[in-house]
């Protein structure tokens, strides 16, 4: 099922009839590489046999995870009169996803960047041994599992300490650490090789996971009073392979968070204040933080229900090219307008980011294609990158799907669906208006123009084709007739494949498993990334910092509930670097939340203060992980554009603020003073805009951007008061501006 690289199919990724759109261009095949998969620098591509192996193994690990869901495994043990298995079962459902990701992981992703071809270099001598020894030890402890399993000698509560410690326990920890050195050492083999350094890793992934799956009765009890020794190295090796392969598709940054944490565990007795507590033992402390308290808990229940389900959802609209579609629709409607690609890449990313679930990969995929369309129309290229940052981290924001972040809300909160989502109306109308309104005045001051009409699709043709939106609109439908969330996902699944037998890229059975496949690959980051958060999550369990964080919080608000909310934001966005939406937003909602709700904040305007900083941490310098991507695409400066990208995005940072002081912007309250709050917030953002880029009607100097920018916050914040205050500076600087302004300067800024 892995594309090949040949003459039939060019590229990994690309699809029949590819190859010719690129060498005979046409407006219709503008959009044609939205939809290709994105082939990383350390993501190894297999073919022949390999290749259909490892697309065996995503079918099958994305086919579990559906199939699961909609209960197909009891239809199909009733079918045949079998003993019923609940694959649901909490703990080993979980575990199940972990480590079929990790195996996959570490099948699929090398330990750095793989050359495209070439010769192999031969393992040295050192390295030989390290994975001779490493193999050894995993597979010494992959041997005694299976015969503990086989003989039904499992560790029972009360089992003696050196139980099975010397066969099992040591072995996978050791051989773990001493293959996961060789793997790198190792040098790097082409990306059509198999590394044995990883396929051990793995084994070893699958031996910790199936150790927890055997022994998850026991561990229920014992996890948080008196584990057993081997449930605290596999635990470990686990821990070890889930933090690699964090580093290996996702960075340094969340990892290092994670030792952070997991430092502390051991380091409370001897920090000052808030950060004290007692400290933990090995073995309680790691056995506790694999349990549905840690890995085990909210974040990888999300990843493996919501996240992948979404996910291949996603790779449904990307085998049939819906996705596509939208784009090539994107361009037809705003190409052509002042700086179209820009506007192109603030609907199209937004829509697609809603949908994908991740800010920086969203970017990857979408911003090939409008970075290099806005430079061309004359946008820098740190501007064309933070633009495309922008609108796909807004997508994270953007109901009904939020990035999967409405049904991670409803999971942690409570709270129903449909008020999660009404309620995220209108903070993601005006973070889109900004954004455009950002790069229409920009293209306003640079006199940009948009893309030749004979460059761009034909919106007529595309609106023939509008039933390509039927399976977004079944999903929201389906939603709001309050069906679950994974039948609606499934159904919403069924109809991408159905309407694209209206075009000539049907999903027929090989599409499908395509579409099954690729999924399995896209959710490998978030699978590792959210059990990495769930490493977070457990030492705020075990330690309590999240209480004592919720008291400090309170001391704030004493003195001053602006400072508290000040502090909160920081603290979110801080957390939130390096991770994906829904792992930033669910360690923040374990952190900050509680507190907010505390100081007295109502539930649902807590989480999404903290939501919306968590999203918004991918385009906050130092570490803004949605600017980084779209910089390398621009071939721009990461931290310029990372600035650029908060400037962009700034009234992300401004909205969460009147969720606090103005509840009927989150749809709270009488209908009239929601339209009095929207329609007064979106004059506010125009005027925010108009500061922070100094063109309102024309160029504004320094003291007239201040007098703007005030008088922005001061329609925002949505009381009367504050809105005549607001009317009054915008009317000012109007008049000054247009007493200054020259007849010339005043028609440039309306053209």
């Amino acid at each position: 099922m892995t594309p090949k690289a040949s003459d039939e199919n060019p590229s990994p990724g690309t699809r029949p009839g590819d190859a010719d759109a690129v060498s005979n261009p046409t407006p219709e095949a503008l959009a044609q590489t939205v939809d290709a998969e994105v082939i990383t620098s350390n993501q190894r591509v297999f073919t022949g046999r390999m290749g259909l192996f490892v697309a065996l193994a995503c079918i099958l690990y994305t086919g579990f995870h559906i199939g699961a869901m909609n209960g197909v495994h009891t239809l199909i043990t009733d079918a045949l009169g079998l003993p019923s298995i609940d694959l649901t079962e909490p703990w080993r459902y979980r575990l199940a996803h972990v480590a079929g990701g990790l195996a996959l992981g570490f099948l699929l992703f090398g330990a750095r960047s793989l050359p495209e071809s070439g010769a192999d270099t031969p393992l040295g001598l050192i390295e030989k041994g390290l994975v001779a020894l490493g193999g050894a030890a995993i597979m010494l402890a992959t041997v005694q599992l299976g015969l503990m399993w086989a003989t039904g000698d499992l560790i029972e509560t009360g089992a003696p300490a050196d139980k099975h410690v010397l066969a099992f326990g040591y072995p996978l920890v050791v051989g773990t650490c001493i293959t996961l050195v060789a793997s790198w050492m190792a040098p790097a083999r082409g990306k059509g090789r198999i590394s044995l350094a990883d396929t051990l890793l793995a084994v070893a992934a699958v031996t910790a996971g199936a150790y927890i799956i055997l022994h998850a009765d026991f561990l229920r009890t014992r996890a948080q009073v008196f584990p057993h020794p081997n449930d605290m190295w596999a635990a470990i090796a686990g821990i070890i392979l889930i933090l690699e392969l964090t580093r290996r598709l996702a960075g340094l940054a969340l990892v290092i968070i994670v030792a952070v944490f997991i430092a502390y565990g051991f380091l409370g007795p001897w920090l000052p204040g808030v950060l004290n507590h007692r400290g933990y033992a090995p073995a309680r402390f790691f056995a506790f933080i694999y349990t549905d308290n840690g890995i085990l808990g909210p974040t990888t229940a999300i990843s493996s229900t919501y996240i992948i389900l979404f996910i291949t959802f996603a790779a449904f609209l990307q085998a049939s090219r819906v996705g596509e579609y939208f784009v090539n629709f994107a361009f037809a409607a705003a190409g052509g307008a002042r700086g179209g690609p820009a506007k192109v890449a603030v609907f199209a990313s937004g829509l697609m980011g809603m949908i994908n679930g991740t800010s920086a990969g969203n970017v990857v995929s979408t911003g090939s294609l409008t970075i290099p369309l806005m430079k061309k129309v004359g946008y820098k290229p740190q501007t064309a990158a933070s633009v495309e940052a922008a609108a796909s981290s807004g997508g994270q924001i953007l109901p009904p799907i939020m990035g999967a972040g409405a049904f991670i809300m409803a999971e942690i909160t409570g709270i129903a669906y449909r008020d999660i989502v009404i309620a995220a109306i209108i903070p993601a109308i005006l973070y889109f208006v900004s954004v455009f309104l950002m790069v229409d005045k920009e293209a306003i001051k640079k006199g940009m123009r948009g893309l030749p009409r004979s460059e761009l699709p034909e919106f007529s043709a595309l609106a023939r084709r509008a039933f390509l939106f039927i399976p977004i609109v079944i999903l929201i439908g389906a939603l709001f007739m309050g069906y679950s969330v994974i039948r609606a996902g499934t159904l919403a699944m069924g109809a991408a494949a159905v309407v694209s037998w209206l075009t000539p890229y049907r999903m027929l059975g090989r599409e499908i498993l395509y579409a099954l496949e690729i999924a399995a690959r896209m959710s490998l980051q978030l699978v590792a990334v959210c059990a990495a958060a769930g490493v977070i999550v457990g030492v705020i369990a075990l330690t309590g910092i999240g209480v004592r964080f919720s008291s400090l919080l309170l001391g704030f608000a004493g003195q001053s509930q602006l400072l508290a909310l000040v502090f909160a934001m920081l603290v979110s966005i801080v957390l939130g670097m390096g991770m994906p939406t829904t792992a930033a937003y669910a360690v923040a909602a374990a952190v900050i939340a509680p507190g907010l709700v505390r100081m007295g904040i109502e539930p649902l305007t807590a989480h999404f203060f903290v939501f919306y900083y968590a999203v918004m941490s991918a385009i906050t310098p130092p570490v803004a992980l949605a600017a980084y991507a779209g910089a390398a695409i621009a071939q721009a400066d990461p931290m310029k554009t990372s600035v650029e990208s908060f400037k962009i995005g700034l009234a992300a940072f401004v909205v969460p603020f009147m969720f606090f002081y103005s509840e009927p912007m989150l749809m709270q309250g009488a209908w009239h003073e929601i339209l009095h709050v929207f329609v007064t917030a979106l004059f506010g953002i125009y005027l925010m805009v108009s500061a922070v880029q100094g063109w309102m009607f024309g160029p504004l100097n320094r003291v007239l951007r201040i007098l703007t920018f005030i008088g922005a916050l001061g329609m925002i914040a949505g009381g009367w008061t504050s809105d005549l205050l607001g009317l009054a500076v915008a009317a000012f600087v109007f008049a000054v501006q247009k007493r200054l302004l020259t007849a010339r300067n005043a028609a440039r800024g309306l053209d």
